[in-house]
């Protein structure tokens, strides 16, 4: 894959970058070879979480060979200092890293998160140490609302968002929509998620009996390629610097190996009556709101 510049960092990376929750539960082995692979194939940024149960360490374990050649991000979902500091430290020995290229604020999603963050005390005040300190070099945050993001790029200049960049949720209420006007403005770096995404699972049975159980939507079936290249085209038509996958294999594997089939021929008329075909199927799924005309997929 080649690589592509990550907004205004200065950073070139791949443009499908591997999700750290791919590691979590699996065997050492296994997760050595996912990463070699990710590796073989251009793969040369890696985002990964504390709150991805023991993903940190099985990661970390395979990762170690290549730390010097890649970039790593982490996140925290803790809003205050106190809080983070010690999982702050705490990743860093899972991970087997001194710094991280990028460090995030994970998962902004209320009005609440936003304040707490950035209010006396907050992440954010710890945050802003650590890169004086060489600790991290960019400065990042994670949203499923825009609400939020919208908030917390008004308190600072973000080097990278990440947030859903999903068919179902821009094509049929628009959000995303303003987010990508500030991003014109400001150029930070976006990334992906919930490209492949087709919907939310409709219980958990639905999700502990498919492939895909440590996805947290349901992706598009494994056979329904013509959607998912839809899918990966439509979030990178809409704004996206790069891709993260669903948190299992096969959804990185594929992610990886057709890129470039993605890429070669941009979003097409053909992807976009597709979509509308799905989102249209969508409106009998249980997460529409027939009152609001919206859905939710997470």
């Amino acid at each position: 894959m080649k690589k592509v510049p990550l907004g205004k960092t200065g950073y070139l990376i791949s443009p499908i970058i591997y999700a750290g929750i791919v590691s979590m539960d699996e065997r050492q082995a296994d997760s050595d070879n996912y990463v070699a692979k990710s590796i073989d194939m251009g793969v040369n940024y890696f985002d990964i979480a504390p709150s991805y149960g023991n993903a940190e360490l099985i990661f970390g374990q395979s990762f170690k060979p290549y730390r010097k050649d890649v970039y790593l991000a982490c996140k925290t979902t803790e809003r205050k200092a106190k809080d983070a500091e010690k999982e702050f430290y705490q990743s860093l020995e899972n991970l087997k890293t001194d710094w991280f290229d990028v460090y995030q604020l994970h998962s902004l999603t209320t009005p609440e998160d936003v304040e707490l963050a950035f209010g006396p005390g907050g992440t954010m005040d710890l945050v802003l140490k650590l890169q004086q300190k060489g600790l991290i070099r960019k400065i990042g945050f994670s949203a499923h609302s825009q609400y939020a993001a919208l908030e917390a790029l008004k308190r600072y200049p973000f080097d990278t968002v990440m947030f859903p960049l999903n068919y179902l949720l821009h094509m049929g209420q628009g959000i995303g929509s303003e987010l990508l006007k500030v991003k014109q403005e400001k150029g930070f770096g976006l990334l992906g998620i919930k490209a492949l995404v087709e919907r939310a699972w409709l219980n958990d049975t639905e999700r502990e009996q498919s492939n895909w159980p440590k996805s947290w939507c349901k992706p598009f079936d494994q056979d329904d390629v013509a959607a998912r290249l839809a899918g990966m085209r439509y979030s990178f038509n809409m704004g996206a610097d790069a891709l993260i996958p669903p948190g299992n294999w096969e959804c990185q594997s594929f992610m990886m190996k057709h890129y470039e089939e993605v890429a070669k021929t941009g979003f097409t008329q053909a992807d976009e009556d597709l979509l509308r075909e799905r989102l249209e199927e969508n409106r009998n799924h249980p997460f529409f709101d027939k009152n609001t005309g919206g859905w939710s997929i997470d």
